[in-house]
Parts: structure tokens; sequence; C-alpha cells
């Protein structure tokens, strides 16, 4: 099998957290928390998932524009593809994470980047043809005439004209100024490019062009592409294989097909769940995450999705109906955080015209259960004495007794392990506790690819 072009193993970026009168460190925020991936000749790897979740910072930590706090990026293409010393007797590495200033000039040639806004990636004050030619010019390409041959070429090859070269970014459009991104990256001939969010600022017209273009410029040039998305329509156009992140995480890896038609982590069927349906007739029920991504530096235990986890698990003990589940933890999560606002219920409650013969009590409970969309009795005896026990206590203002029956009660084993990567092919992996056969309802009612 052909070698990847890159390599990247258990990539880490942390960022330090200061704080306090003396402004000492806190603890660290792990936008990056041991990424892995290949990605091979010719192949687009799409890395997709939510704002937050750490996609551009793994982009900028693999080409170095920031330091990687831990992990490999080796890098078989460029100068790197052909060679393997620096001289006859100097072993030459090929781990990015160790360059040198000027091993890590020579890795740019081979490897560059498309950024999510070319607006502020270009110099106002610099034609357009001048910012892309600037490439050449650092690279040791002294002769002006041929710099200028060169960029006219790539304007043309991107879709623009070789007059272009000497207009101003502010004269073009965003889908222009992007083509001309483009041909900047392409100057270099490299082997590898990072695209962050190329085409979400753009009109739906434009980014279909734009990704056309990608896409014959790829095949012409025979570029290997980590393509960074949080549409997951977009990665499905674009992409051979998907990487879904989550919180700093790679939770599932497959097959762009195999993903989209057999997800097996509960985040990727979530976020596919949120395409839009072209057809008006067909009815679409997408998968609601509540909340949004927890905070880097203080994540959850156990597996990092398991507080928004629609298919999150239920101990043995319990047979409640799935959302219901979720939302008595949700409640539980609420409580634990202070954040239920029980002036707002009162008043509520004091609103209503018609309580008949409910006390004060009974009526506040209620409307605690309605605010969580809460049924006003579980099917399940021991569960629903728990949750009246804490509702009554959360009447009372007594929030670390209420908080204290859920927390005994009410525990998931997601928020207890940490999954462990699973593997359903030799293309195909995920991180769910789901896929434990044990404990996987979801797992014996599909097929395994």
């Amino acid at each position: 099998m052909t070698d990847p072009i890159i390599s990247v193993r258990n990539l880490k970026k942390h960022y330090k957290m200061k704080g306090g009168a003396l402004n000492r460190s806190v603890g660290f925020a792990k936008a990056v928390d041991g990424v892995s991936f290949d990605i091979y000749p010719g192949e687009t790897l799409g890395l997709v998932g939510e704002s937050g979740c750490g996609k551009s910072t793994v982009a900028t930590s693999l080409v170095r524009l920031e330091e990687p706090t831990d992990g490999s990026v080796i890098f078989n293409g460029g100068e790197w593809a052909s060679t393997s010393s620096h001289s006859d007797t100097e072993p030459r590495s090929n781990d990015v994470t160790t360059f040198d200033k000027r091993d890590l000039k020579r890795f740019r040639r081979g490897a560059q980047m498309i950024f999510q806004d070319p607006s502020s990636s270009f110099d106002p004050r610099m034609t357009v043809g001048g910012s892309v030619a600037e490439m050449l010019l650092v690279h040791g390409m002294d002769d002006k005439q041929r710099r200028r041959a060169i960029v006219e070429d790539l304007l043309e090859r991107v879709g623009l004209s070789a007059e272009d070269y000497d207009r101003y970014p502010h004269e073009f459009s965003g889908g222009q100024k992007q083509r001309i991104a483009l041909a900047r990256a392409l100057v270099l001939n490299p082997d590898f490019i990072v695209a962050d969010e190329p085409v979400s600022a753009l009109d739906v017209s434009i980014k279909a062009e734009i990704l056309s273009l990608l896409k014959d410029i790829q095949e012409e040039f025979n570029l290997s592409m980590l393509f960074i998305s949080h549409d997951m329509s977009v990665i499905r156009e674009v992409c051979d294989r998907v990487a879904v992140m989550y919180l700093g995480e790679i939770v599932e890896l497959g097959q762009t097909e195999t993903i989209f038609n057999n997800p097996k982590h509960p985040y990727t069927e979530a976020l596919i769940s949120a395409i839009p349906t072209p057809d008006p007739r067909t009815s679409q029920k997408g998968i609601k995450l509540e909340g949004t991504v927890p905070d880097p530096s203080n994540p959850p235990s156990g597996c990092k999705f398991h507080t928004r986890c629609h298919r999150v698990i239920q101990p043995d003990r319990w047979d409640l109906d799935q959302q219901v589940w979720r939302r008595l933890l949700n409640f539980r999560d609420r409580i634990q955080a202070g954040a239920i606002e029980l002036d707002t219920l009162r008043e509520n409650v004091t609103r209503q015209e018609d309580k008949g013969a409910v006390s004060a009590d009974d009526a506040i409970t209620s409307e605690i259960r309605k605010e969580f969309n809460l049924p006003q009795k579980l099917d399940d005896p021991d569960a629903e004495s728990t949750l009246a026990e804490a509702t009554e206590a959360l009447a009372d203002d007594d929030f670390e007794r209420a908080a204290q029956q859920l927390t005994e009660t009410f525990t998931t084993p997601c928020e207890e392990t940490d999954p462990a990567e699973v593997s359903h092919s030799d293309t195909h992996t995920s991180a769910c506790l789901l896929n434990d056969e044990e404990q996987s309802p979801m797992n014996a009612a599909t097929t395994n690819d």
C-alpha cells in the first residue's frame, strides 16, 4: 500500500490558562487532545465538527503556524519524498514538529494552507499578483518576468485572467479572492494543502463554483488535502474520507459513504441529520443537540460528548424513554450548576389563573417538570420517587439536597468511562461505549461494514 503523505500521531495543542491577581497558571485549555490520522497521495480527508471543537487548531498545529504541545507530524511529500538526508552521513527527520527553520521553510514548499477569510490574508497595499508571486521570491526565484509568467498562468487556471495580476484585493469579490488564495497555495507546486473552511463565507452559488474548482485542481495537480468544514453536505461532496471531531478528539473516522450511510457515533449521526433536505415534500426530523461544545479547559469526565448525547446510556436498573432519560440528566446537570431560576418559575405559577385545589408546593414542582419537559409522573416507581424528592427539595430552595438526590440515582456509564477506539472495518473506527457489544442496543441492530 502507498505510504501516506501525512501521518499525524497523538497531536496535541494545549493553551496555558492564567488567572488570579498574580496572573499565575491555573490550568490548560486542551484545544486538540491526541488526534491521529493519515492522508494518502491524491486523497482528501475531511475534518468536520461544530465551531469550537478544535478543527482549525489542528490545521495551524499541523503546518506549525502554532507550535504543537505534543505528538508527531510525519511528512512524506516535497523534498522528503525523494531525499533522506542533508548529507551522506546526517540522517534527516521528516517529523515536522522537529524541523528547524531551514527544514520548515522547505516543508512549506510542499505544504500550503488556504484560509477561511481570504480578505484578511491579503495585503491591501499589494497587487494580487504581487502577493502570489511573493511566495516564489521568498523561495529563491529572483527572475521577475518568470515569476509574473507563472502567476499569470495560475490566475487563468483558477478562472481569472492574466490581466488581474495588477489589480488590488478590494477590486475582487469574495469568490474571486478565494480563487486568488488557491492560486497562491498552488504557486510553489505543493503536494499537500490544508483548506480551512475555504467556502464557509461564500454564497451558495459561489460556494459550488469554488468546490468544483478545488476538485478539478486537485485532480490536475494530484494534490492531497485536509479539508476542514462544519458543513457535512460540503464534506460529502468533496472528501474521500471523513474524520469527525468533538472537543479536541476524533470520535469517528472512515470512508465518506460509509460514515454517511452507517454512522457509528451519535455525534456523527446528529451532524448528518442536520443536513437540509431539498425536497419540501420530505419530512425531516433532525437530532437536536442541546447546549454548546463544553469548555476545553474543563471538559466533562468520561466520554466528552455525554453531556449532549441523545443516546447517552442508561444503567441496567433503568428502562426509561430515551428522551426522558436525556432530560433527567439535563435537569441534574442544571441543578448541579445552580442554573435554575426558581423565582421565574414561581412567577409563572402566580400568573396562572386557575390552579384549582393544587397546593403552592405542588404547583411549583409541576412547573419545574414543565420547564424541563419532564413527565408529571415517570413510568418507573423508583425513578419517580427520586425525581419527586428532588423537585420538592428544589421547591424548598435546597439545591444541595436536590443535586444529591439526582447525582446518587441518575448516573450513566458514559460519564465514568473514557471510550476506547473500536474498529468496525479496516477503514472505519469510532470511540463510543454504544459500540461495546455488552452495552450496545445500537450495535446489535446494525451491521458492521
